[in-house]
């Protein structure tokens, strides 16, 4: 009997379908677990965590500032600016500690020259460009796929998305690093005990898993253009 090959493109389907169900898991994940901690009460807003986090760290010359907005939250090295959504900044539970104090992990990573985030920033300016051509370009060489001009179109854009793909790589090391130096300090300061300390170590775990789930689907969707690009090679 003769085995039919799965082509590309339902392997592709099948991968994305999956990945599609555990960024839904993932989300629905994150989202109960920061409504469950943030009923957990702490003597400090997220605001004043992230001031005194700063202070304790000797950084002296980041702010911290409210921005709208739900999971907002972010670290500007441009303008060295600790973001907080509202819901973070003024609110004194265990989660608005958690995602302030990991945010300005970032800000601590920056200070001391943290090598990926460093890498990171540096792609940046590549990334961005990316982002806004890659499908152009991936669309154009499809469409051109049966001639030699198409595929290397193709190939160039295959190249931009590696970009976007390694980028999303990087980003993993340094947000669990900074989860990690987050959930340190939280409990060195004082912040928090034992107990609530485990309580902001689960829920930045929950938002690390969502990095994981779409650096994998960015590496799924590179070996799919891959794939189509190295079978109209043997053609």
């Amino acid at each position: 009997m003769e085995q039919t090959a799965i082509s590309p493109t339902a392997i592709y389907w099948i991968i994305f379908i999956g990945i599609a169900i555990a960024s839904w898991v993932v989300s629905y994940s994150l989202k109960h677990k920061f409504d469950k901690y943030s009923k957990e009460p702490l003597p400090m807003t997220g605001r004043e965590v992230a001031e005194r986090m700063l202070r304790d760290n000797g950084i002296t010359d980041v702010k911290v500032t409210c921005v709208k907005g739900q999971l907002t939250d972010h670290y500007n090295p441009a303008t060295k600016t600790v973001n907080l959504s509202e819901s973070v900044y003024s609110k004194a539970n265990v989660a608005a500690a958690a995602v302030a104090a990991h945010e300005c992990g970032h800000a601590v990573q920056h200070a001391n020259a943290y090598a990926p985030l460093k890498l990171r920033s540096a792609l940046v300016p590549v990334v961005s460009f990316s982002s806004n051509w890659v499908m152009w370009i991936i669309l154009a060489g499809m469409l051109l796929i049966g001639s030699q001009a198409g595929r290397v179109i193709l190939l160039v854009g295959i190249g931009l998305y590696a970009m976007l793909t390694l980028f999303s790589f990087i980003t993993l090391p340094v947000e669990v690093n900074a989860s990690r130096r987050a959930v340190n300090w939280l409990q060195e300061a004082g912040i928090t005990d034992r107990q609530t300390t485990e309580m902001a170590s689960d829920a930045l775990k929950s938002a690390a898993y969502t990095y994981v789930v779409a650096a994998l689907g960015s590496l799924a969707t590179l070996l799919y253009y891959i794939m189509i690009y190295l079978g109209s090679s043997r053609r």
